[in-house]
């Protein structure tokens, strides 16, 4: 009788502590809008409550702009830089979306723009996952770059989006 009821309030103990258990999904199960955050890279989002709307996926769309050096013999040139912002990713914790700077044909700069940070562990995993991500990627000059752990869905979406924008700059 005494294994009875202590297997009975074991259990019992154990539903409840399972159904109290909230995940970071929990917000976003009856809503229409996932909160994102735009930063630089490298800027630690842990301290940002900037939010937004998801928007969906966004066509790539270049944008030019120019900028003029001057040598040393007074003659100026003109270099073109382009960015190329990727499709929008829907992953498990949200949309991530990432924009490439292209120079001279190699890329020279990789900005998250969009990415989970709807809550404290989003904004903890994402501030140390997006500046490796964004090294390897400027280092294999491709989306051919390997996953961060403890933020493989994260990952998979940022390498798919990075794809994307790549495609749309045509270097690879």
């Amino acid at each position: 009788m005494r294994r009875i009821t202590a297997w009975a309030v074991s259990t019992v103990a154990a539903l409840v502590l399972l159904f109290s258990y909230r995940t970071s999904t929990a917000g976003v199960i009856g809503g229409g809008s996932s909160a994102v955050a735009a930063a630089s890279p490298g800027t630690d989002t842990t301290s940002s409550s900037q939010t937004g709307s998801d928007t969906g996926t966004v066509a790539p769309q270049p944008s030019t702009s120019t900028s003029t050096s001057s040598s040393s013999a007074s003659a100026s040139t003109t270099t073109t830089t382009t960015s190329y912002t990727g499709s929008s990713v829907d992953t498990r914790w949200g949309p991530v979306q990432v924009r490439i700077t292209v120079k001279a044909g190699r890329i020279t700069a990789v900005e998250a723009v969009v990415y989970p940070s709807e809550n404290p562990r989003d904004q903890e995993i994402n501030s140390y996952a997006l500046p490796v991500l964004q090294q390897e990627a400027l280092k294999a000059q491709s989306a051919k770059i390997d996953a961060v752990g403890g933020a493989t869905v994260t990952s998979d979406g940022y390498i798919s989006t990075l794809q994307s924008a790549i495609d749309a700059a045509h270097l690879g």
